[in-house]
């Protein structure tokens, strides 16, 4: 089902995770006070700065809250302290989610990694590649050229299918995307993926690494064979049962509105024509790569139960050596796939299926090789370490110092745990 190089990397990792869960409790890396109070006051510099209203840091080992800490307030508006039930946009932090309910399927048989995409969208059988190509007048004009091999699921779990991210400056073909406008849309997933179809891919598929809409199309692809919206199989098969009840792809009790979390009213562009989502207005598009809100709570359920090699409470969600398999590298060198220019996991990391993965150790740090993690645009985060028994999750919202903050503080926790 799998395929046999993939099955064997992903039982190199398994028992890699099995060996450091069973040595967990003697051999793992502990946070110290000292360590953990820099962290803290970190946050708080940057709160203080004005930065960000507020922000939430919960680290768990061993199955067990080590530190968690409410910064600030919800929102500078409303002067509401944070607190464990506020509201965060999660965006790409939504990618994990349907990546999980498409290996459920992978798991059952309903779904293999190396089916076409178009045996359940069918449109996508006829995409093809823009390539720009310069005629002898100088101008430059967008070529299609035929799909060398089909779109896999595989393709989108690891961002390979070609699928980007529209942007100005970024090709002719992500203009293409930045012009249809798709972040903006009132599209159910149905109609979203029948408009994708008509655009042309940026590569060939399985060539290069390339963030984009691939997790959204797995979305829909998960909604045909479920025949069930994404939220409703979700709640079905995951956040209801994981205990994931504020996880939703908008707010629909207003009585929940004052619990959201701002950023600050100066840092709510994502791009240039984009603002944060205002997740009080219904919709109609429950995005699988972007759409979803929740608590830290809430997702500290899910990082559990990764943690925990597929079960949370006494029920398996994923089998261990599923697990696994998505926290393999599945772009490294002997795959002759390459990166983009924005390859947003870094050097020291591959990706495996809806992570990125760490493959080497960063100069300068004794980071554990084998974490996984990821993050959104809103700014929250969170990193899964095996080798320690540790997860963490940093819910915050702001767009435009994601980055910045988000390396200080993996790096002061690691450095809190003597790395």
């Amino acid at each position: 089902m799998f395929g046999r190089r993939a099955l064997v990397a992903a039982l190199v990792v398994l028992f890699g995770v099995v060996g450091a869960k069973a040595g967990s409790e003697r051999a793992a890396h502990n946070l110290s006070p000292e360590g953990l109070a820099k962290v803290s006051d970190y946050i708080r510099k940057e709160i203080a700065a004005g930065t960000f209203p507020g922000a939430i840091l919960l680290l768990q080992q061993h199955g067990k809250p080590v530190y968690y800490e409410n910064f600030g307030v919800r929102d500078v508006a409303t002067d509401l302290s944070m607190s464990a039930d506020t509201i965060f946009r999660l965006y790409s932090m939504s990618k994990p989610v349907t990546s999980v309910m498409a290996m459920m399927l992978v798991e059952e048989g309903k779904l293999s990694l190396d089916d076409p995409v178009s045996k359940y969208i069918p449109a996508f059988a006829g995409m093809k590649v823009g390539v720009e190509k310069k005629a002898e007048d100088g101008k430059v004009a967008l070529a299609l050229e035929p799909l060398e091999r089909p779109i896999t699921i595989k393709d989108l779990l690891r961002h390979t299918s070609g699928l980007p991210y529209g942007y100005q400056g970024g090709g002719a073909v992500r203009e293409l995307y930045a012009e249809a406008n798709l972040f903006n849309s009132e599209l159910t997933n149905a109609d979203f993926v029948a408009k994708i179809a008509t655009l042309p891919l940026v590569e060939q598929p399985g060539t290069v690494w390339d963030y984009g809409f691939s997790t959204d199309v797995l979305g829909r692809v998960v909604e045909v064979i479920s025949g069930k919206t994404l939220l409703q199989f979700e709640k079905e098969r995951l956040l209801d049962p994981l205990g994931m009840t504020e996880t939703a792809f908008f707010i629909a009790d207003s009585a929940k509105f004052p619990r959201i979390a701002e950023p600050m009213p100066g840092d709510r562009n994502i791009n240039p024509t984009t603002q944060v989502r205002d997740i009080r207005r219904p919709t109609r598009w429950e995005s699988g790569g972007g759409g979803m809100v929740g608590t830290v709570d809430d997702y500290a359920r899910f990082a559990q139960m990764l943690l925990n090699g597929g079960t949370y409470e006494g029920r398996r969600y994923l089998k261990p050596e599923t697990i696994a398999l998505m926290a393999s590298d599945h772009i490294g060198p002997e795959t002759k796939i390459a990166r983009d220019q924005n390859y947003y996991p870094g050097g020291s990391s591959g990706f495996g299926l809806g992570f990125a993965v760490r493959t080497s150790v960063p100069p300068g740090t004794t980071w554990p090789l084998g974490e996984y993690r990821w993050d959104g645009v809103g700014g929250t985060f969170f990193f899964i370490d095996p080798e320690d028994d540790l997860f963490g999750i940093f819910m915050v919202q702001t767009p435009t110092q994601r980055g910045r903050i988000q390396l200080a503080l993996k790096t002061l926790i690691y450095q809190a745990m003597g790395r």
